[in-house]
């Protein structure tokens, strides 16, 4: 019996690694919306116009041409192609950019991938095999420790062919491993060969792409040409992109500025990430006479999470309770009654605006999922909805803070003379709110009268960007404001914002210092989710164990795009679920030259530009 059941064991393996699926494009779960012979995505304009200037603003600085390194701040725009793209429209599936073809097996252990043979460097010289195996080797012992936790499955890459490249795994069953392996930029190994990658560089470095550096000024500004003769262009997940023949991204210090610019016509398109702005700022006769058009595109594209972010690795936010606590210091009612004007929802996720964000109380899959875990979480996350402060809006939220007070009591602070006191030491609850950008200082000032309403000592350090950057990189904070990011499908990018391992790498993305054993297992769970149902089940549990954590306090979110452009531009009429891609508009000539008209008989000498 025990050699009957051997045998059938093997020939189960045999038959799982003789299933080799193959084709174009590879998806999450289930198969590709598009089929082999499509010719365009069905959010663009296959017939766009190229030409004309797309004028972008950026706030900051940048220092540096490789995005790759923890070193610098990187110039917008100048990221590498990659051996799969991503369509708009769907929640995750990727489909042939250098590489043709892809082959995987039935428990995606390893992935294939056949390149083109038309794939050019901008100097001519073709995309290689070694050019893949090089990519993989220097960004996961070179790059920023993001790439170190996100390849972390990938064992190694070898050549099987001329134009053949083999991803192997370190696991079975990951069904995401074979889009990330896509998802790698591609490096030139003959242009690295001699320079040091852990540097910054202002030389641009050889690329493949769409565009390519045609003229910078440190800090100030970069030009993107249209590369004329890009070896990509007729591709079908092209077709209807890339319609500018030059990109140019000015770079301010300051929003302020950068919205005086763009209201000035120096800048052509802008999406406002400020609700004040976007309710009193625009007031302006280019917007009133539809020159400069104002527009809200919604969009169906999970949010993540925007919070307060504490850092637990220091001592004063060790404690559970004090993070709960000072969580009901904050009004968001309040704040988004004056200060944004009602235009965002309240975050309760850390995956809001999807289908993977917790809600009520677990139940069914998820429910399942928490079971094995009970004992080892706060038995809140089965009884209790997480408690999300409301106040009525008034901007004195005393039951709140009554609450915030006595969770701090239990936690062992106390008050004494004003003051909120560690009531074994003395020492006063103090803390740094570090923030880089002018923006959010009206935003954290209510929260900080709040704290010091229960006597705490919060105040705020405005940094400027470079300084603000390496702060974070070094977990070098107390209390930040941050985002994390996130897709319909989450999987290994996960280990670089929530894992124990993430959490002691100067660099990675889990600044709030969260070193749970309970949630690196189910962050492996979510990577290991057979099919689109148990993601759902697995991500919420995920998301709930997190919440509970009380490791950030939720801002806000927004389901969608508020655009400002001048009218010299269209767009394809359908939208994608992902929101508003720019590189799928166009300039148009004929609304130039019309703006342009108006513009003049308007009494103004300032034409639009081309």
């Amino acid at each position: 019996m025990l050699l009957l059941s051997l045998a059938q064991s093997l020939a189960a393996e045999q038959k799982i690694h003789s299933e080799i699926h193959s084709g174009h494009a590879v998806a999450m779960y289930g198969e590709p919306k598009y089929g082999p012979d499509f010719r365009h995505f069905d959010y663009v304009n296959p017939d766009a116009p190229k030409g004309g200037t797309l004028r972008l603003g950026a706030a900051g600085t940048f220092d540096s041409f490789n995005p790759y390194i923890i070193r610098g701040n990187a110039a917008a725009g100048v990221a590498a192609e990659t051996l799969l793209t991503a369509s708009a429209d769907e929640p995750f599936t990727k489909y042939g950019l250098i590489a043709e073809w892809i082959e995987w097996p039935e428990d995606r252990s390893w992935v294939t991938f056949t390149l083109r043979p038309e794939a050019r460097w901008h100097d001519g010289q073709p995309i290689t095999v070694d050019d893949v195996i090089f990519s993989l080797e220097t960004l996961k012992t070179k790059g920023e420790p993001f790439y170190r936790f996100y390849y972390g499955s990938i064992d190694r890459a070898e050549q099987v062919g001329e134009r053949r490249v083999r991803f192997v795994f370190k696991e079975a069953g990951n069904r995401e491993l074979p889009l990330i392996a896509g998802d790698m930029p591609i490096l030139p190994k003959h242009w690295w060969e001699g320079r040091d990658f852990e540097r910054t560089t202002l030389e641009p470095p050889l690329a493949s792409g769409p565009y390519r550096v045609a003229a910078f000024e440190a800090g100030r500004y970069v030009v993107m040409q249209r590369v004329e003769d890009y070896w990509g262009r007729d591709l079908p997940v092209n077709v209807g992109e890339n319609n500018f023949d030059t990109k140019r991204i000015e770079y301010f210090r300051d929003e302020t500025v950068l919205r005086q610019a763009l209201k000035a016509g120096v800048l052509d398109f802008r999406v406002e990430n400020q609700a004040k702005a976007w309710a009193l700022d625009y007031d302006i006769p280019a917007v009133r006479r539809g020159w400069l058009q104002k527009d809200e595109f919604p969009h169906e594209r999970p949010a993540g999470l925007q919070a307060f972010a504490f850092n637990t690795r220091r001592p004063i936010f060790a404690d559970r309770r004090v993070r709960e606590a000072l969580g009901w210091a904050f009004d968001f009612e309040w704040t988004n009654r004056v200060l944004f004007f009602d235009q965002y929802r309240r975050a309760t996720s850390f995956f809001n605006n999807s289908e993977m964000a917790s809600r009520g109380l677990p139940e069914d899959g998820e429910l399942a999922v928490l079971e094995k875990y009970r004992g080892r979480v706060p038995e809140e996350v089965f009884e209790k909805r997480y408690p999300v402060p409301v106040t009525d809006g008034s901007g004195w939220p005393r039951g709140n803070l009554l609450k915030a007070l006595d969770l701090l009591h239990e936690a062992g602070w106390v008050i004494r003379d004003m003051h909120l006191v560690n009531d074994r030491t003395g020492e006063p609850m103090r803390f740094e709110i570090l923030i880089s950008t002018p923006t959010f200082e009206r935003i954290m000032l209510p929260l900080v009268r709040n704290l010091k309403r229960i006597g705490i000592d919060a105040r705020i350090r405005l940094v400027d960007q470079s300084q603000y950057i390496n702060r974070l990189r070094n977990f070098d904070f107390d209390m930040a404001m941050l985002v994390w990011p996130q897709s319909d499908s989450p999987g290994n990018e996960q280990r670089d914002f929530w894992s124990s391992a993430a959490a002691k790498a100067p660099g990675s993305s889990n600044h709030l210092g969260v070193s749970d054993p309970v949630v690196d297992e189910l962050i492996e769970s979510v990577i290991a989710a057979p099919d689109r149902e148990s993601l759902v089940a697995r991500t919420r549990a995920l998301d709930r164990v997190l919440l509970w954590g009380f490791y950030v306090i939720p801002a806000w979110y927004s389901s969608s795009d508020r655009v400002l452009y001048w009218n010299k531009f269209s767009y394809p009429e359908v939208s994608p679920m992902r929101g508003v891609l720019v590189d799928t508009w166009w300039f148009d000539e004929v609304k130039a030259a019309t703006l342009d008209a108006e513009m003049r008989r308007g009494g103004t000498d300032q034409q639009a530009p081309r």
